[in-house]
């Protein structure tokens, strides 16, 4: 492969920071779990931090009938549990507490979308926001679409006049529950707005980790040379957890570990690292590179799903010396479910800088711990003068990029052990973030909604790229969908899956690598 020329998307004299606006934050399923460990410390770190417009409110609104001090409470409350606050200052959280109303109301309400209408535009002279808000749907993704209508029945969906107003939509994942119903669903959002107004959020393009893989690649001259398939063997992507389901059978058994973890994260990621250099850093560029990833992996046909796909569900086991139980012994779980709670994948990419190296893709639950890693391996040297006997610890060059729970990157490289003999050894060069930069990461919703705050829409995702991601993992669910014979449970609780993902690298003359 001919040597890409790289034009530094981190250019000089481009700020990256931008900067924000007034705005109403407005959270619809203020009252759930997401809102509280996640939404509210990220609202307040903002805030606490001085990156909040001063010029700022948030409003929830969900079904649950709470006052404002109520709301309040959930908020301090949420803010004195989370482990992602960095800073406890009083003074911050009551100048947010302050800023903070709740309305009760049904998401088919008609006349509850006019009581809001009301109180942001009251909001706007109290507040001094000018109209501008982001809505923020922590709700399950069937009630996207009648928000967006709601909103736009209200008179809440139109930007305010003048330079800089907005309105924005935040959704989450998981953005459909396949091919048919994300374009569905697109459709119904963009009946009411504009691409530029809706923000898919996926919380994993939030870490600092993930963001750095575009860092290493393209603001180091050292890597982007043999980023391909010249060099690289093949790449590895694992998003392992040791938990279960924790209590929430009636979701899991809806979505199950492709629609939850591998159609989102697990593919954001392997755009990431095999997008060709975008011409800069901004929205448009940069996500039409991730999507162009997407649009090259291979598909898959039917009759190739057993070949390329594994599919496993856990059992009863022993994690981190606990005994559990098994998936179909969980609450709100049918005794017979069929749900895949692990998924291995190997998938290539028809385009010139990946063709014929392998990406594998696995993810799972009660897996034996919690990590997030990208690796590469690179090919053998062409010729090695040592003798087998003389490796100590064969297994070539890998570069690790550790994503969760300690976020660094690693390069294990072959070095000569001291003495008069001639043994060599496998060694890595380690780097993290705590380490070298002491200061706790903001957390990746911290980061994302201030980008919304902002109108950088870099991180989020675009509905074609949606759509594309959906259409590689759809030929796989209709076929396990349709095969009702597999024997789950297939791997206890506490091992990493079952023996057919092995057998998926070994066909290959490959394996796993051991976290």
């Amino acid at each position: 492969m001919a040597a890409t020329t790289l034009v530094n998307p981190f250019r000089e004299g481009i700020s990256l920071e931008g900067a924000t606006h007034p705005v109403q934050l407005v959270i619809f399923g203020a009252s759930g779990d997401l809102t509280r460990r996640k939404l509210l410390p990220a609202i307040y770190n903002l805030v606490q931090a001085s990156l909040a417009p001063p010029a700022f409110s948030v409003l929830g609104f969900a079904r649950q009938k709470m006052t404002d001090d109520d709301f309040r409470n959930l908020l301090s409350q949420a803010v004195a549990e989370s482990g992602e606050v960095r800073v406890r200052d009083a003074q911050a959280l009551e100048r947010l507490r302050e800023r903070t109303h709740y309305l009760p109301g049904d998401f088919q309400d008609a006349g509850a979308f006019a009581t809001l209408k009301t109180m942001l535009d009251a909001f706007d002279k109290q507040y001094g926001t000018g109209g501008n808000r982001i809505f923020y749907t922590a709700t399950p993704a069937s009630l996207y679409g009648g928000i967006a209508a709601q909103l736009h029945h209200a008179g809440l969906i139109t930007p305010p006049g003048g330079d800089g107003g907005f309105v924005r939509m935040i959704v989450e994942k998981p953005f459909g529950r396949d091919l048919a119903s994300a374009k569905a669903l697109n459709a119904e959002l963009l009946r009411y707005m504009s691409e530029e107004q809706i923000y898919r959020i996926d919380h994993y393009l939030g870490k600092e980790t993930v963001q750095n893989i575009l860092v290493l690649r393209f603001a180091n001259g050292i890597f982007e040379p043999v980023w391909n398939r010249r060099y690289v063997d093949s790449v590895q992507i694992t998003v392992a957890e040791s938990i279960g389901i924790e209590g929430r059978g009636n979701f899991y058994e809806e979505t199950g570990v492709v629609r939850d973890v591998i159609q989102n994260h697990a593919l954001q990621l392997m755009s990431l690292v095999a997008m060709e250099p975008p011409l800069s850093f901004d929205a448009r560029d940069f996500r039409a590179e991730k999507i162009r990833v997407l649009e090259a992996i291979r598909p898959i046909a039917p009759d190739d799903v057993p070949r390329v796909a594994v599919r496993g569900q856990y059992g009863p086991g022993s994690v981190a010396g606990e005994r559990v139980c098994g998936y179909r012994e969980e609450p709100n779980v049918n005794p017979v479910s069929l749900t895949p709670t692990y998924a291995a994948l190997a998938l290539g990419i028809d385009n010139w800088r990946w063709a014929g190296v392998p990406f594998y893709i696995r993810s799972g639950k009660r897996l034996p711990k919690r990590i997030t890693e990208i690796a590469l391996q690179f090919k053998e040297a062409p010729h090695l003068p040592f003798r087998k006997s003389q490796i100590e610890t064969p297994g070539g060059n890998v570069l690790a990029l550790q994503i969760q729970p300690d976020e660094g990157i690693s390069l294990k490289f072959d070095a000569k052990v001291p003495g008069p003999t001639m043994r060599i050894r496998a060694v890595e060069m380690d780097f993290t973030y705590g380490e070298t930069f002491g200061s706790k990461d903001a957390s990746p919703y911290e980061r994302l909604i201030l980008d919304c705050m902002k109108g950088d829409q870099t991180l989020f995702d675009r509905a074609d790229g949606v759509e594309a991601a959906w259409a590689i993992v759809d030929p796989i669910l209709a076929v396990w969908e349709a095969d009702t014979k597999v024997a789950f449970p297939n791997y206890a609780a506490g091992t990493w899956g079952p023996p057919e993902a092995d057998e998926l690298l070994a066909r290959d003359g490959r394996s796993w690598r051991r976290l």
